[in-house]
């Protein structure tokens, strides 16, 4: 039997508050794609300072290539001639043996240019075995070093 005022009501049960673990499936999703994302810049991050530290070093080997030879013309074209084929050893290590029209045709090719095979840069086949030579030695440290920012240059926009 009911009571005479009506039937006895109670009032409404909530659920218990959710706990915070474990998390909704959106969350763990948000998770898994911020760490791909770190994952992926830490990659970029990664690759971008080898890079950077190959082209710092490439550059001051460079250098000192220019200091080794400073005064004597055959020295500086050895300490360049080497230099190239060391640079080249690691982009495609078949070009580094290259012997004379073919390696200058290589260079050409790297530099965007034909002031090797036809300019200074034919300075490369021979000087390094003529015990006194003479050309414009800053011609051809200026038609290096553009050769070497070209290929860095290069190497950078495939990488």
């Amino acid at each position: 039997m009911s009571p005479p005022n009506g039937p006895v009501l109670r009032d409404i049960h909530l659920p218990p508050a959710p706990h915070w673990w474990p998390p909704a499936p959106g969350w763990w999703l948000l998770a898994a794609v911020c760490i791909a994302c770190a994952v992926v810049l830490s990659a970029m991050w990664r690759k971008r300072r080898r890079r950077r530290r190959w082209r710092r070093q490439v550059l001051a080997e460079f250098d000192r290539c220019v200091e080794v030879g400073q005064g004597d013309p055959a020295m500086l074209a050895t300490a360049l001639s080497q230099f190239l084929r060391r640079m080249t050893l690691r982009r495609d290590a078949r070009a580094a043996a290259y012997a004379d029209e073919r390696w200058l045709a290589y260079l050409d090719a790297q530099a965007k240019t034909d002031e090797f095979t036809r300019g200074i840069g034919r300075v490369l086949i021979d000087a390094p075995f003529r015990p006194a030579v003479h050309y414009d030695t800053a011609a051809l440290i200026a038609l290096v070093r553009r050769c070497v920012r070209s290929v860095l240059t290069t190497e950078a926009a495939h990488a």
